[in-house]
């Protein structure tokens, strides 16, 4: 290994590309190979590398385990894991079992023989490291970023998607998925465990509002897992409960330098690391380079610390990939981290600051230049679009490294320090920029304004040459820069004004030198220190040497046979003058050539000398020769960089070879020899390294020949056989990314095309792989050297060839050779006036003959090549050969006829007239549209003025929004069709759904109230709240009534009280309706106790008053005092207009208590007009819409509110009541309902304390199994009230176990309202009614099925059950089914609708509970206490006695009349 190296970039977008082992080695996955990289001292040491694997190394982990610490895992993108011994240096075993790249790799913390692999279509793989056996696992159909293993569970595995979703699965149960972590929503970079194993109690932010149930976190075991994620945030989860526990969310910081490109967009990868001796630290990476170290157990919003504050340029400057951490002996923490700055870092976990920085590099190093003013700064030229320079003499800093990359937007391929100026560097890049660094400032470098038009290879300085050298004692610098490029041209930049137009010497050459012929294109040139001479190497492999300043040629070298590339002269302070002549070249044969031109320097013949032998031969290297330096403390001693992979040693004098280095992988591009030490070199290549080296400790001392010479060419060539493979290969997970130059010659990129071994400074989109153009040479290559030497596949090169406009004429020179010599002759006797018989040019045999006579000839060639384009139907050619002939009207309109017209034919018309050009114009609008290319023919039609017609084409192509803008653009504001237009559009896009496009489009047409209705369309409460205000604002008032009444019932329907009057509150005119609103909430919150979405302050329970009435007058006077509460007649007529359903069965209780409101609000304004008639009725409704609902236990609460002293007449709500018949009646229905609700109060209470006095429970007696409530209690719903269910409807407790031992409670109400005879036969004949009406449907039934024949089985199931009951009812009346007609029921139900119709109409509208069902509940109350009074009871016997008739109720009663 060398003593000092510069390695490749760490790949990017990989969850684990490099680890640390317990002694504190560093493996980094750069490129195809893993670097080792000392980090256990105070200073790093690059100490090797593992190569092996074909493709980009996607991770790389180490066993934690003592005995094993030294054995590494890595991964791949050629789908291989293979484990390596890191001390050795060797591979141990290779495992092939995935079949896509891998995306992860993990070694496991707690079993030392387990390592899990995932790939990119969801694979996890386990290998077992000491049996070598697998077992893959498919948990997810998802694309895997990252793994992680448990440190406190060997079978426990983390796994990340690029969804965002987490599994964790568990491999002793193949793969069977424990927890699936749902919450990120984005991909996963990075899962980092806890290092302790339970889940303490400091994170106090659970997430989604969970709760522990009263157990500690601390009691569960699983251990915390941390996840870093695209969407910006770290989640730290429970594994025990698989749930979250809380966010860490990634703050905004202020970029600190000016290392980043404003020009690149924000990018982002969150790596998440949890220090080993720390549970409650987290790290991650960040924004812009930033590490920040997050403390778990502090609250507030600022929980974190960041890395590198005490000074500046600590951090990184991109975004980081990886961190790991491990502790020295001391005890001392440190973290190591890889970031796209293509910089690894060292931190102190303690003080958080910087303790080392190792550069990278990230493309090819194609130049290495020592300053020769400042002593040990290296400055080195990298495909990743930078320079460096690096002090290679500093003791403290071994890696002393500055960057510059601003001004570079490509490869630097040339470097040249200027010869006197310290810090002046100039460089030239693979766009052919040419410009001058100053090294020891922050200033952008100097660019010249003359660019190159490809690759600068070389940079020179040397003396000004004319026209520069003219005047250049008047302050003009003494140095020149000359930059040679790929165009074989060398231009002279004048350094004190780049600015100004550089000279191409060239010209200079010419002219001195009286040169006529076209020059050699130009491939290096090199200055003689001195600067007497230059010399200069050309693409046809000759060199010439010029005399400055005219640059007069004094020799032309002719040896070598192909394209220079390098030329050096040897240096000039030696002590031997005969060696300041040696010129050193090579080119792309393997030999180097040493040419010996003192004498023709110092004695410059007067004709130039042309030179075929060579002073010295070095032969040895077996591929083409790219760099080459003197040794500045040897005589005659050189160093040469070649494609075989080597640098070699020469000693020129003897042609010997001294030492040979082998230490790169891959070809060479750049050496130099150390200006301090003899003995070291430093050389740089394809394999993305710098590498320092001692002459005299090489093993070898000639380049590999034979056997050796082929595995070494086998070895560079591993990357390049992937080409075609990976061509073929589709994206997939986060790919381990080049940061730089592709192994394989191919990169991912987007936009541009890019040279194969061209690094990506950015990755962008990795999932669509473009493969890559041809391969970039540093050597020089012009286009006629690629022919003659590279020999390109011609299939790639072959292009279809374009069809013969005049394939008739070409086809007659594809004749026999006879023919043609005859053509000639035939020609010239025509030109000459003695045409051949029969011989007419342009027609028949002579065809092709017409194109070298006269016109004539040429117009009938063409018509006869006209006929031949038709009859094979290539008419676009015949357009073509009229458009030629100068028939452009023809042309046009055979283009027209075949639908041929096209931009160029159209351009053209207009040299026909204005009315050819009109009737083009119009046809290729017809072609456009039937190409539905309807935006081009509109475009046309504007051209030729008809902008109503182009109107109306994008209207009737539905295309309004275009027709939209075209009118207003061009067509004054009230134009009539732009309300057409608009109308049109939004009807198209109401009835696609899109109604507040619409709704839009309706309001630009002045359609306000068609907006209004349409965005109402979508019937949710924010499109009617919108559509509301949007009918106010536009003066639609009735529309916005109605729009938010519609909206405040659905949100009142949905109990969000609060918003429901904000609603109306914007309507002015809707104060009765937020009057009801305000009492629906009131009955709402007083009578469901449940929760609501949002209610008022005045509508809770605790400000109740005595009454419900006095409650919503008090808050209606504190709530709408100001809002025209005056006006209550008023009011009470607009709410009298308001429609209410009638009462049903089917309706919920929250539209039944909406309803019931409604009247209750009613009642409320009649009473504050001392309406008494109005408020009994409305207050019956109030309660009619519970008891016909069937809510009986909510309409005795509703009772006890309304009437809190059960008096409906009481004094508090009516100082005298004043009643008509009908509300005397509805009076009297009101305060039978308060009685038989606190009747049925008053049996439970004495029920209860009978029960508690006996202590046992009632026994219902099996007579009373059918009870009553399934006769005339059942009508009025009291078999649902749970009094009535097991009450009356279970004949109620034994007499002998409820006879009191003490007097129960008496009544407290008047019982006697109860026992209303009228109410009781008005009930009787409606039970007959109903009866007889049962009867009637059966025996019509029965005579149906007679008619029709037999019913089937399922019928007669269904039917018996029905008649048996009629059966049993006939038999209770005495009466069989048989002995009953139609004419008996038709006559008996005529006589029940007679006594029905006698009935006073109040009995009908305003009904009392049954009286027959109170009858028995007093009767039984009778049994069991003294309260009913002898006269009651007597009543409720008569009452029995007359209107008991039913089964049920007559076996209920036989107790009680017996």
């Amino acid at each position: 290994m060398p003593d000092r190296s510069l390695h490749a970039s760490p790949n990017w977008y990989c969850s684990r590309c490099s680890d640390v082992s317990r002694g504190g080695l560093l493996g980094v996955g750069a490129r195809n190979i893993i670097c080792l990289v000392d980090v256990s001292a105070s200073t790093c040491r690059v100490t090797g590398e593992l190569v092996g694997h074909k493709d980009l190394v996607s991770g790389v982990s180490f066993c934690q385990h003592e005995a094993q610490s030294h054995i590494c895992v890595s991964s791949s993108t050629d789908g291989s894991i293979r484990f390596w011994d890191s001390d050795k240096r060797t591979l141990i075993r290779e495992h092939a079992a995935h079949q896509n790249p891998v995306s992860a790799v993990h070694w496991s913390p707690v079993e030392k023989n387990l390592v899990v692999s995932g790939d990119e279509k969801g694979i996890v793989i386990c290998h077992w490291y000491n049996t070598g056996d697998t077992s893959s696992f498919f948990p997810e159909p998802r694309t895997i970023f990252c793994l992680s293993c448990s440190p406190h569970t060997w079978s426990c595995v983390a796994v990340g998607y690029k969804d965002g979703m987490i599994v964790l699965i568990d491999v002793s149960k193949k793969g069977e998925v424990t927890h699936r972590l749902r919450g990120h929503d984005d991909e996963i970079h990075s899962l980092a465990w806890s290092p302790v194993a339970t889940e303490d109690v400091f994170y106090s932010r659970p997430e989604d509002g969970e709760a522990t149930n009263g157990v500690s976190a601390a009691e569960e075991k699983g251990g915390y897992l941390a996840s870093g994620s695209k969407d910006q945030t770290v989640r730290i989860w429970s594994t025990a409960r698989g749930k979250g526990v809380t966010t860490l969310k990634l703050p905004y910081l202020k970029r600190r330098g000016s290392a980043v490109d404003p020009g690149v967009k924000e990018r982002l990868w969150l790596n998440v690391h949890w220090p080993k001796g720390r549970p409650r630290q987290l790290v991650s990476s960040c924004f812009s380079g930033e590490l920040m170290m997050w403390d778990l157990a502090k609250s507030g919003k600022q929980r974190w610390n960041l890395f590198g504050t005490s000074s500046e340029g600590q951090n990184h400057s991109r975004i980081v990939f990886n961190t790991s951490s491990f502790q020295l002996p001391d005890g001392k923490e440190l973290l190591i981290s890889t970031s796209m700055d293509r910089e690894i870092k060292c931190w102190d976990l303690d003080s958080l600051d910087c303790c080392w920085t190792l550069p990278t590099l990230g493309g090819f190093v194609y130049a290495l230049s020592f300053s020769p003013v400042g002593s040990g700064c290296l400055a080195l030229g990298v495909g990743d679009n930078m320079i460096r320079v690096w002090n290679t003499l500093t003791t403290q800093n071994q890696y002393d490294t500055r960057s510059f990359w601003q001004g570079i937007k490509s490869k630097v391929t040339a470097l040249a320090w200027h010869p006197t100026k310290e810090g002046s560097l100039s460089f030239g890049t693979d766009d052919g920029k040419v410009g001058i660094y100053d090294v020891f400032s922050n200033k952008p470098p100097q660019i010249s304004s003359s660019y190159h038009r490809k690759t600068v290879y070389t940079l020179a300085w040397g003396p000004p040459v004319p026209p520069m050298s003219f005047g250049a004692a008047g302050g003009k610098p003494s140095y020149s820069l000359y930059s040679c490029a790929g165009e074989g041209v060398i231009l002279q930049h004048d350094p004190s004004k780049l600015s100004g137009d550089a000279s191409d010497i060239d010209r200079l050459i010419r002219d001195t030198n009286n040169i006529k012929h076209k020059l050699s294109p130009h491939t290096d040139l090199s200055w003689k220190p001195d600067g007497k001479v230059v010399a200069i190497g050309n693409e046809d492999g000759c060199i010439d040497v010029y005399q400055a300043p005219s640059l007069k040629l004094l020799c032309s070298i002719q040896q070598h046979h192909k394209i220079i590339n390098s030329l050096r002269w040897h240096h000039d302070h030696s002590s031997a003058p005969e060696l300041h002549g040696l010129l050193a070249s090579g080119s792309s044969n393997a030999t180097v050539f040493v040419h010996d031109l003192h004498s023709v320097i110092e004695n410059p013949p007067e004709s130039p000398v042309v030179l075929t032998e060579p002073y010295r031969r070095l032969s040895g290297h077996t591929a083409k020769i790219t760099g080459m330096s003197w040794s500045p403390h040897h005589d005659a001693r050189l160093v040469t960089v070649s494609y075989d992979g080597t640098a070699q040693v020469w000693d020129v004098l003897e042609e010997a070879a001294v030492s040979n280095y082998r230490g790169h992988v891959g070809y060479l591009l750049s050496v130099d020899w150390s200006p301090v030490d003899p003995d070291v070199i430093w050389t740089g290549g394809k394999d993305f390294t710098v590498q320092e080296w001692n002459v005299s400790k090489q093993e070898f001392t000639k380049p590999p020949k034979g056997k050796k010479m082929a595995d070494l060419k086998e070895k560079m060539k591993t990357n390049t056989k992937q080409k075609k493979k990976n061509k073929k290969a589709t994206g997939g997970a986060a790919p381990a990314d080049l940061n730089g130059e592709a192994v394989s010659g191919e990169k991912v990129v987007t936009g541009q095309d890019v040279s194969a071994e061209d690094e990506e400074d950015e990755v962008s989109s990795t999932n669509s792989p473009v493969p890559a153009p041809a391969t970039f040479e540093v050597q020089r290559k012009s286009s006629a050297a690629v022919k003659s030497k590279d020999k390109p596949d011609l299939n790639l090169l072959k292009k279809k060839k374009a069809r013969s406009m005049l394939p008739l004429s070409t086809s007659m020179d594809h004749r026999t050779k006879e023919e043609l010599l005859q053509d000639c002759i035939t020609l010239a006797s025509v030109r000459h006036s003695h045409a051949p018989a029969g011989c007419v040019p342009g027609q028949g045999d002579h065809i092709h003959l017409g194109l070298f006579t006269d016109r004539a000839a040429l117009h009938r060639m063409f018509q006869a090549e006209e006929e031949g384009h038709v009859e094979a139907g290539h008419f676009d050619s015949v357009v073509y050969l009229r458009l030629w002939s100068g028939d452009l009207e023809g042309a046009l309109q055979l283009a027209i006829e075949k639908g041929e017209l096209n931009d160029h034919l159209l351009s053209i018309a207009p040299t026909a007239g204005f009315g050819v050009w009109s009737r083009t114009v119009e046809a290729f609008v017809k072609q456009l549209c039937l190409q539905e290319q309807y935006l081009k023919a509109a475009s046309h039609l504007l051209s030729i003025n008809k902008l109503y017609e182009a109107v109306d084409l994008l209207r009737s192509h539905k295309l309004y929004r275009e027709a939209i803008a075209l009118v207003k653009a061009r067509l004054p504001a009230d134009e009539p069709v732009l309300k057409e237009l608009y109308s049109s559009w939004a009807a198209a896009l109401e009835k696609d759904g899109h109604f507040s496009a619409a709704a839009k489009c309706y309001l630009a047409a002045g359609a306000s109230f068609d907006a209004a209705k349409v965005v109402s369309r979508k019937n949710d409460v924010l499109s009617l709240s919108t559509a509301a205000d949007l009918a106010r604002i536009s003066g639609e008032v009735e529309l916005a009534q109605s729009l938010a009444l519609r909206c405040a019932k659905d949100l009142a329907a949905a109990q969000d009280w609060v918003r429901a009057q904000e609603v109306l509150s914007s309507q002015d005119s809707l104060l009765v309706h937020r009057l009801h609103l305000c009492v629906a909430e009131l009955l709402t919150v007083a009578l469901l106790h449940s929760d609501v979405v949002s209610t008022h302050s005045w509508a809770s329970p605790g400000k109740r008053h005595v009454g419900l009435l006095d409650q919503i007058r008090d808050v209606w006077q504190e709530q709408f005092s100001g809002s025209g509460l005056d006006g209550v007649g008023g009011l009470l007529q607009e709410l009298k207009s308001v429609e209410s359903p009638a009462p049903s069965a089917n309706v919920p209780l929250r539209q039944i208590l909406l309803y019931s409101s409604l009247h209750l609000t009613r009642a409320v304004l009649s009473w504050l007009l001392d309406d008494d008639d109005q408020l009994m009725k409305d207050l019956w409704q109030t309660l009619v819409w519970l008891k016909d609902g069937g809510h009986l236990d909510v309409l005795a609460e509703l009772c006890r509110l309304l009437f809190p002293d059960g008096d409906v007449g009481s004094k508090k709500h009516s100082k005298t009541l004043h009643l008509s018949e009908e509300a005397e009646a509805a009076a009297s229905g009101l305060q039978a309902l308060v009685c038989y609700h606190r009747l049925y109060e008053f049996w439970w209470r004495n029920s209860a304390g009978s029960q508690k006095i006996h202590n046992g429970p009632s026994c219902p007696e099996d007579a009373a199994k059918d009870g009553a409530a399934k006769d005339g209690a059942a009508k009025d719903g009291a078999a649902k009230d749970g009094a009535a269910k097991d009450g009356v409807a279970n004949g109620g407790p034994s007499e002998e176990k409820l006879r009191p031992a003490t007097r129960l409670d008496e009544l407290d109400f008047d019982a006697s309202l109860l026992l209303s005879e009228r109410h009781a036969a008005c009930q009787a004949s409606q039970r007959a009614v109903k009866e007889v009406q049962e009867r009637l449907s059966i025996m019509m039934l029965q005579h149906s099925r007679a008619q029709g024949g037999h019913p089937d089985s399922g019928e007669k199931q269904d039917d018996v059950p029905r008649e048996k009951d009629v059966q049993v009812s006939a038999d209770g009346d005495q009466c069989s089914e048989e002995q009953e007609t139609l004419l008996t029921l038709s006559t008996k139900m005529s006589s029940c609708q007679q006594e029905l119709a006698e009935l006073p109409d109040t009995i009908k509208m305003f009904p009392h509970p049954d009286v027959v069902e109170c009858c028995l509940v007093l009767l039984h109350l009778s049994r069991s206490s003294p309260t009913p009074s002898d006269s009651l009871q007597r009543d409720a016997k008569d009452l029995l006695r007359k209107y008991g008739t039913s089964p049920s109720v007559l076996k209920a009663s036989r107790r009680f009349l017996s």
